[in-house]
């Protein structure tokens, strides 16, 4: 429900985010700030969304389980106390947290060279893996990283998450064609499917076809509605009273009754090579697609989420996946929406899903023992469906060919080099495509725009615009630093060598240019000795302050003359075309 839906007696949500910023105690643990504005009408509403959210996510649950390598169970554990502590210390009211399919996915294919084998292991890794990315959570709040993830750009993620999908699905559709599978990365996988396909269960094949036929039409026609649930129980009715148990159906099998016991890790950090990298990636993909996901309920709900706290609350959620038998736990918009449309008002809805979810821990998994395999792996197929966005591809694709090839990079190195390494590849693209970006820098150069006597803008974007008889007239579009200033000093010489007509002027606009380094100045120094060289002179113009205490600190201003801060383009012209006779044309 929108704020405005709300009954009278409380300020809406748009008004909470124009209030001051809470500090102190109070801003590290938000329950104090809802819990003291919350209305016992909306109880009604949290538990709600509580138990509809235990609905749907505990068959999501159990089939993100198999994805991670783990007992079913441990997916469940995830909901149950990812979502219970990140309600302690999260700063968004709709956010679920639990296991995702990526990150599932990541834990499983890694963990699984180094765990040997060994169940056991297994498990003690991905936990372990769960307390080092709590304790980089924690590390990164108390440092305020969070802006870092910034740098990974949306293009590379819609890439990347195409690219897990595909991965992702290629081990479920074994199960689907009720076939053993196998393989290490996903091409060798679909040459293992490919020949094993004669051997397909048909009867499997056919179950796992209808239950994927309902996940689907239940979202297109019920969105928001446990329709997962709803499946899982028809499944396991009709394997219990008919014969089909007895056409190779594989099933999830008894699950351990209660709730989990608190547990630590046996191993060290020592013991285990490659778990920081794990923990790493599985951290960057937790926290870009929570924050992405509590970002989109809080503007549709009018109020704001604090990112930086969002670290604390991921931390705290998979501290808790750490010592109570789970792993790497995140927020999803997927188990996220569902609790949003089932009315969650407060983050009260986790507490509510946790209760739900603890108490059929302790009565009710028994019923679970005749659910097929096949219908997780189509519920997880269903669920990857929406890491590919075609739509947004193809959008891309039309505003910028570029960044659809970064996009498609990404996409490759998910497929080639698995999701561990793919992350990688995102990660490195991201910062290679910033750095390119960063160090060639557009360099307008400007002319008159027609019709007027003091007006100059790019002549690339307008090419009737009028140049300058005998002037040169630049603008650098980003702050001249270090590693960009060759590449604006040779852009600026190559437009003079190709301009026909002799020059006696350079001016170059600095109001683009935030900030100027030592560098940045002694590059405009160099190009005026060049061009007094040539004879031609150098103008500068419309520098910020900052700026203009570097250039002076370096001597420009003797060198080049005054550039104080109401020296614009047009003053320069001017006094350019009154000393010369230069006559204004096309005017």
């Amino acid at each position: 429900m929108s704020p405005a839906a709300d009954t009278e007696g409380a300020r809406p949500a748009s008004a909470l985010a124009r209030d001051p910023p809470v500090r102190g105690w109070r801003a590290v643990f938000p329950p104090a700030q809802w819990l003291a504005a919350y209305r016992p009408q909306w109880l009604a509403n949290d538990a709600i969304a509580g138990v509809t959210l235990a609905a749907y996510g505990i068959p999501v649950s159990l089939a993100y389980a198999s994805l991670a390598g783990l007992p079913p169970q441990y997916g469940i554990y995830c909901y149950l106390v990812g979502g219970l502590f990140y309600a302690l210390f999260g700063s968004s009211r709709q956010l679920a947290v639990g296991p995702t399919s990526a990150i599932s996915m990541l834990v499983g294919v890694t963990i699984a060279g180094m765990a040997q084998g060994d169940p056991g292991r297994w498990a003690d890794i991905a936990a372990l893996t769960a307390l080092v990315i709590a304790a980089m959570c924690v590390l990164a709040w108390l440092f305020r990283l969070s802006s870092l993830v910034n740098f990974i750009s949306e293009t590379i993620l819609l890439g990347f998450k195409a690219g897990a999908a595909l991965t992702i699905a290629m081990t479920q559709l074994p199960k689907l064609f009720g076939v053993k599978g196998g393989g290490e990365g996903f091409f060798e996988r679909i040459v293992i499917l490919a020949g094993q396909l004669p051997g397909t269960n048909l009867a499997v094949f056919a179950f796992g076809l209808a239950a994927l036929a309902v996940l689907l039409l239940g979202e297109r026609f019920l969105p928001g509605r446990p329709i997962a649930l709803l499946v899982v129980v028809i499944s396991i009715l009709m394997l219990s009273v008919t014969a089909l148990g007895d056409l190779g159906f594989k099933i999830v099998g008894a699950l351990p009754q209660g709730l989990p016991d608190f547990h630590m890790a046996e191993l060290r950090l020592r013991d285990v090579d490659g778990v920081i990298p794990l923990a790493f990636a599985c951290l960057l993909l937790a926290y870009v697609e929570s924050v992405s996901a509590a970002r989109t309920l809080a503007q549709a709900h009018g109020y704001e989420i604090d990112a930086r706290q969002e670290l604390l609350g991921l931390g705290a959620a998979n501290l808790a996946a750490a010592f109570f038998q789970a792993y790497p736990v995140a927020g999803g918009l997927s188990q996220s929406s569902v609790n949003d449309k089932a009315g969650a008002k407060t983050p009260l809805a986790l507490v509510f899903a946790s209760l739900t979810i603890g108490l059929c821990l302790m009565y009710l998994t028994g019923l679970l023992y005749n659910l097929p395999n096949v219908v997780l792996a189509a519920i997880v197929l269903v669920a990857v469906k929406g890491l590919i966005n075609i739509g947004e591809l193809r959008h891309v694709w039309r505003v910028s060919r570029f960044e659809f090839s970064v996009s498609m990079v990404a996409f490759a190195g998910v497929l080639l080099f698995g999701i561990l390494k793919g992350v990688i590849v995102a990660v490195l693209v991201s910062m290679l495509l910033l750095i390119r970006r960063a160090a060639h820098p557009h360099v307008a150069f400007l002319g008159r725009i027609p019709g007027t006597l003091r007006s100059y803008s790019d002549m690339e974007r307008s090419p009737d615009n009028e140049a300058v008889p005998g002037a040169l007239v630049f603008r650098v579009e980003a702050s001249l630093l270090y590693f960009n200033v060759e590449y604006v000093r040779d852009a600026v010489w190559q437009r003079i060598r190709s301009t026909a007509a002799p020059l006696s002027l350079v001016v170059c606009d600095l109001s683009t240019s935030p900030a100027v380094d030592l560098a940045g100045a002694r590059m405009l120094a160099k190009l005026h000795d060049e061009l007094k060289a040539a004879g031609i002179g150098l103008r500068l113009v419309a520098a910020h302050a900052a700026v203009r205490d570097m250039l002076r600190a370096e001597g420009l201003e003797e060198r080049v003359g005054y550039f104080g801060r109401r020296v614009r383009v047009a003053d320069v012209i001017d006094e350019f075309q009154g000393r010369t006779g230069t006559a204004r044309i096309n005017l």
